[in-house]
């Protein structure tokens, strides 16, 4: 994975005021910590911010940060979001090295068209839209892609059937779906409601009605 630039000051004033100048003036409030580093409080620009997390790695894009006369490989830890506008308000730096092993959340596509499926018209679903990994931080992959091709109606693919890069591992349950081929809805069996023993030892009728006064 190629290497990202980024030019961080350093010094920023804190508080929620001086950081709401900071957004005012298209920068964001952040702080770099990481490797016995005593966390650094930063400020980036926005655009570049933006630039630098939307191309194909997105949030796990491994990024140079030039701050001062000092470089610190890093990645974007979490990103905290306007509830409303959704706009990035705060960054967290953590600087990694390059041998290290660091988790992080891929998303999965799925790939291929099941002809199996097509043809009676089923649907696939995918259950899983991202994976948790392991890999050291040049290793990590921008997406991981799962081919559907070979699916039947009635078949899932699970995480042990997803093929990972060399070097990329990962800890969630194998057993775990990612994608499921379903039948037409219109010709999934009816589930018949299920009777109440009391209900059905009565036959369904209604207690007759008593001819006491």
């Amino acid at each position: 994975m190629a290497e990202i630039t980024l030019k961080v000051e350093s010094g920023r004033p804190l508080g929620t005021r001086p950081s709401g100048r900071l957004r005012t003036a298209g920068k964001i409030p952040g702080v770099v910590y990481g490797h016995g580093m005593a966390p650094l409080p930063v400020a980036i620009g926005a655009r570049d911010l933006r630039a630098a997390l939307t191309t194909e790695a997105g949030l796990n894009a491994l990024l140079s940060l030039r701050i001062g006369k000092t470089t610190h490989l890093a990645i974007a830890k979490e990103l905290q979001r306007h509830p409303v506008r959704q706009t990035v308000t705060h960054v967290d730096f953590q600087v990694v090295r390059r041998d290290e092993i660091v988790t992080a959340e891929v998303r999965i596509a799925l790939i291929g068209d099941s002809e199996a499926v097509h043809r009676v018209e089923g649907t696939i679903d995918q259950e899983m839209l991202s994976l948790q990994i392991k890999a050291k931080p040049g290793d990590v992959p921008a997406v991981i892609e799962v081919d559907i091709s070979s699916l039947e109606v009635g078949d899932s693919l699970r995480v042990s059937d997803i093929r990972l890069p060399e070097g990329v591992t990962s800890d969630v349950d194998p057993e775990a779906a990612v994608a499921i081929a379903h039948m037409p809805r219109a010709l999934e069996p009816e589930v018949e409601p299920e009777v109440e023993p009391a209900e059905a030892a009565a036959g369904g009728e209604p207690p007759a009605a008593s001819d006491e006064d």
